[in-house]
């Protein structure tokens, strides 16, 4: 692959935006209002909301969006006091920060950057974390979470939504499994053919072991965790999980 595959998936997020995706569709005015009055949620993996348990009292915290781009998260937590960033790889997903922003009156720094490489940020920078499914796009996770430990504050929250691989096994009606694990389209060609086939850009699986293992490597204790669905699909009819978020704190 001659192109840098973190480059080719930033393009291929903005293509989807352009197209309409989902996860790229900034909240409108009234979300951004109704938050401000104290009703509001937002989501780590595709169904379920995110417990407000998990995040208390957010005014006057330092919120690091991490891939968390799109006009989605990251004025929710602005309505209720945060001093946010947003990191992202995807110009679409950072216009649309910028739009909301620019729309509502808030002030938000807003960062391009790899999050395969150090972030750009001093250490103890934040005070919550807030990271939806996103390392999917990315060969190995540890490292971040290492830079997560790196630039959040001692007693940071670290908030992550995760693919536990199911996916990756099956086909695209979901009725049968044909791929193997670990499903990395930069050493097995198949996989990567499949990826371009149906324009999902370069994805790879992780293990339990990499994603939360990952996280107690570097530092954080993990204090809760649900799962989830892909929110449709033959799976998500019979109930099967291929998500699940996290909740840890940095010791």
């Amino acid at each position: 692959m001659s192109e840098n595959y973190q480059d080719l998936n930033s393009k291929t997020i903005d293509r989807w935006i352009d197209e309409g995706w989902e996860w790229g569709i900034p909240i409108d005015h009234q979300c951004y209002v109704d938050a401000v009055a104290g009703k509001w949620d937002v989501k780590l993996t595709p169904v379920k909301n995110v417990p407000h348990s998990w995040f208390g009292n957010l005014k006057g915290l330092k919120v690091l969006g991490l891939a968390s781009g799109g006009g989605q998260q990251m004025p929710i937590f602005s309505a209720l006091g945060a001093c946010c960033t947003v990191l992202d790889y995807s110009d679409r997903q950072l216009e649309s920060e910028a739009l909301v922003s620019k729309r509502e009156g808030y002030e938000i720094s807003i960062v391009k950057a790899d999050m395969t490489k150090r972030l750009p940020f001093e250490d103890s920078s934040f005070d919550l974390i807030f990271h939806p499914v996103s390392n999917c796009y990315i060969e190995k996770v540890e490292p971040l979470f290492l830079e997560c430990a790196r630039v959040l504050k001692k007693g940071g929250v670290l908030l992550c939504g995760l693919d536990n691989g199911i996916n990756y096994i099956f086909d695209g009606e979901e009725d049968r499994v044909v791929n193997s694990l670990p499903f990395n389209p930069l050493v097995n060609e198949k996989q990567r053919k499949l990826l371009e086939n149906e324009d999902c850009g370069i994805q790879f699986s992780h293990t339990l072991e990499e994603q939360i293992g990952g996280q107690l490597k570097a530092g954080f204790v993990l204090t809760d965790i649900y799962e989830d669905t892909n929110g449709e699909g033959r799976l998500h009819e019979l109930n099967i999980p291929s998500f699940l978020a996290t909740r840890a704190v940095l010791k």
